[in-house]
């Protein structure tokens, strides 16, 4: 079996790893700590490949791996990677309904969207209780439209004007991406209307596994790019007339971050081909994958904090904001220690 990207996507990955050095650097990322809206610049270059969330997951990782390497803020992933199959999933399970024509205003990248899925636990479940509030809810404040998860399972698109003054805003560890907070209240109220359309849990459990291994795989590209400055400061930054990186316990420390993020880029595409091909071991290789994923980011984080030393406890350096990001996506849809009890649960249940 040949797994080497085929032309097409060489070229997706190429082409967002020169659009993402191009229009996402830095100091754009540090822009959006202070305004959010210093991001909107990116989306005309990113709307287009909004779609991706309507093809191969495969794709879609390849893109959200470079994505994750350039901490990429903004609505992107989460119209992408969770709104829009969400949305087509309920346009497929009501057709005529004017959820399709959002649907389609998404895909198209005219639109953005975000999702209400965690309950207060920050547990992403099939079928959400109604007496809870909604967490995790990512660019609430900055899109057009909410999806939000009811109980059944089914789901309501909400215009984000009606909801947003019931808006909590959430201070997290990663600048990149704002959370928001919905109240139980708020959620209920929306249970009796009438374009809440109920979705096939096996749909949903589609779409989440998707959106986990879109996220596992920009947990890759965020440990990757923590491992190549890391590689990059070693030969450089000079000790005892010699470069660290000369120092045998500095090579074991890269070659371990190494190690780990190999393991973890493989297991990500092994679970984006088994989604793809709908493949009985996709539950298993999205647990792994994300799990991975979580532990070679945290890893990478530690270690390059180590070995960069005290330039990288300084906020003129960038290596703090791709430590936020390998820290808050490693528990955003489940953190390592969560996927391996999911598991476990399916290997011994």
């Amino acid at each position: 079996m040949d797994f080497t990207l085929t032309v097409e996507q060489q070229m997706v990955r190429d082409t967002a790893r020169a659009l993402f050095a191009k229009e996402c650097p830095s100091s754009l990322v540090r822009a959006h700590i202070v305004d959010p809206a210093a991001a909107d610049v990116l989306w005309p270059h990113l709307q287009d490949w909004v779609a991706l969330g309507d093809g191969p997951c495969t794709d879609l990782a390849l893109f959200c791996e470079e994505a994750g390497a350039a901490i990429v803020p903004g609505p992107f992933f989460v119209t992408a990677a969770l709104a829009l199959p969400l949305l087509r999933a309920m346009a497929d399970a009501a057709p005529g309904s004017p959820t399709a024509a959002i649907a389609d205003q998404v895909g198209a990248g005219t639109r953005t969207a975000t999702v209400a899925w965690a309950g207060v636990d920050g547990i992403w479940v099939i079928d959400p209780p109604e007496d809870h509030g909604r967490t995790f809810i990512l660019e609430a404040d900055r899109v057009d439209t909410i999806v939000v998860m009811l109980p059944g399972p089914s789901a309501i698109a909400v215009d984000a004007r009606i909801l947003r003054e019931e808006l909590v805003p959430v201070a997290t560890l990663d600048t990149t991406r704002r959370c928001c907070f919905l109240s139980a209240s708020s959620v209920a109220s929306l249970a009796g209307a009438t374009a809440v359309v109920p979705l096939d849990p096996d749909r949903l459990a589609g779409v989440l596994a998707g959106a986990t291994v879109a996220l596992a795989a920009e947990l890759v590209g965020t440990a990757r790019w923590l491992l190549d400055a890391s590689v990059a400061y070693a030969k450089e930054r000079v000790q005892f007339d010699k470069p660290i990186g000369a120092f045998q316990a500095v090579q074991h420390q890269l070659v371990d971050m190494a190690l780990d993020v190999e393991r973890a880029t493989a297991a990500v595409f092994y679970a984006a081909m088994a989604v793809d091909a709908a493949d009985e071991d996709a539950p298993r290789a999205t647990h792994v994958a994300k799990a991975a994923a979580g532990t070679a980011a945290r890893h990478c984080a530690k270690v390059g904090m180590q070995i960069h030393g005290g330039i990288g406890y300084t906020w003129e350096h960038d290596l703090h904001l791709y430590l936020r990001r390998a820290h808050a996506s490693d528990d955003l849809l489940g953190d390592a220690a969560y996927h391996h009890d999911r598991l476990a649960a399916l290997l011994f249940g």
